[in-house]
């Protein structure tokens, strides 16, 4: 990989990490000034919106090859938190404000602070130990506490106002299914979709651990 790729993907993962850190900050200043969780997307909403918009830059990458993780996965996640994001939280006011949204924004921007650090500080081979070690264990209670607490809870509260408000009823009129029955199919894979996501991580880990602890000794 040339110097000029290496420091374009330095600076893009450390741009999500810096961007990720801010809402992180800001979903736990807002949760400890007001004592409540109601305060999630109000206080980090639209930066997030922004950060996953942005990281559809990942799955451009995985399908160039400037880095080795795929197009599928990457867009699979992408796709998930991006309509999840935009399509029912941004829209429905409702919503915003339900503890689900700060579980999914807590779990997701540690995670992501987590992660974009390693990919910044591995990309010249700098990733301390204890950063791989927590890139790849986090996952396994952040994800799903992301998910069933979180995205899935949410979309579930969602789907009535989804119904009473018709939304997106222009773009489905001339399909023989609605948004609502989209979501509520979306509901009924999601726990699917997500667990060969979680299992990709695993053997993620796997891999990852497994030959660090390998050059360790």
């Amino acid at each position: 990989m040339s110097q000029l790729l290496k420091l374009y993907l330095f600076a893009y993962n450390s741009l999500q990490a810096i961007g990720w850190t801010i809402s992180l900050f800001r979903i736990l200043t807002s949760f400890i000034a007001s004592n409540s969780v109601h305060g999630a997307y109000a206080s980090a909403g639209d930066l997030i919106c922004f950060l996953q918009t942005c990281a559809f830059l990942e799955v451009v990458h995985g399908a160039i090859g400037i880095v080795p993780s795929g197009v599928l996965f990457p867009l699979m996640q992408w796709s998930g938190r991006t309509h999840f994001l935009l399509a029912i939280v941004r829209r429905i006011h409702e919503v915003q404000d339900v503890p689900a949204v700060f579980i999914t924004f807590f779990a997701w921007s540690l995670t992501e602070v987590i992660r974009y650090s390693h990919y910044a500080l591995n990309i010249f081979g700098g990733s301390p130990s204890w950063l791989t070690y927590l890139r790849y264990t986090t996952f396994i209670v952040l994800y799903p506490m992301g998910l069933a607490p979180g995205e899935m809870w949410l979309m579930y509260q969602a789907l009535h106002f989804i119904k009473e408000k018709n939304l997106y009823g222009d773009f489905f009129a001339n399909l023989p299914f609605s948004y609502y029955d989209f979501v509520t199919v979306v509901l009924l894979i999601y726990p699917f979709l997500w667990l060969n996501l979680y299992l990709y991580l695993f053997k993620q880990r796997r891999s990852k651990l497994g030959n660090h602890h390998k050059k360790k000794n």
